[in-house]
């Protein structure tokens, strides 16, 4: 499947980063680490058998990808568990991808980095690690002296 374009998704391309290599002078630091993570992407894609075409990916093989990058990981989410990759890093690179796949010609209905299904493993994964560490995930007010006994807690509206 030849694209005439040349901007959708990288099909018909010798690479799906053709875009990244006709930009001109030195790249920043994030537009760098963006092109990486899409080749690395990319070539993950190739890689399967049979070969993903980026047009057919779905959060399905992006959830797979992250599961893949675990072994790579630092991390523990448990005491005794293997290592794995950090939230932190999980999304930052899925905020990377996901730029990546639009600025390559993918719609942003269509983008699997942006699915729902994404988001709820970052959420677990957040949480996991933070209960290892014994810390439970929870954005903290900066409380005043709660032994003062001021009724403002009753009034006070908590959304999570």
């Amino acid at each position: 499947m030849s694209s005439s374009s040349g901007k959708d998704l990288g099909e018909g391309s010798s690479s799906p980063t053709e875009n990244y290599q006709q930009s001109p002078g030195t790249l920043s630091r994030y537009e760098s680490q963006k092109r990486r993570d899409w080749n690395t992407f990319g070539q993950y894609l190739k890689n399967q058998r049979p070969p993903v075409p980026l047009s057919q990916c779905n959060c399905n093989h992006v959830l797979d990808f992250l599961r893949y990058l675990d072994q790579f990981g630092k991390t523990k989410h448990l005491a005794h568990a293997p290592f794995r990759q950090a939230w932190g890093s999980l999304d930052a690179l899925i905020g990377r991808l996901r730029a990546a796949y639009e600025e390559n010609g993918g719609s942003p209905e269509t983008n699997p980095f942006a699915s729902g299904s994404i988001r709820v493993y970052l959420k677990e994964i957040r949480e996991c690690q933070a209960k290892a560490r014994g810390i439970p995930y929870k954005k903290k007010k900066k409380a005043s002296n709660p032994s003062k006994g001021n009724d403002e807690s009753s009034s006070t509206m908590h959304f999570s």
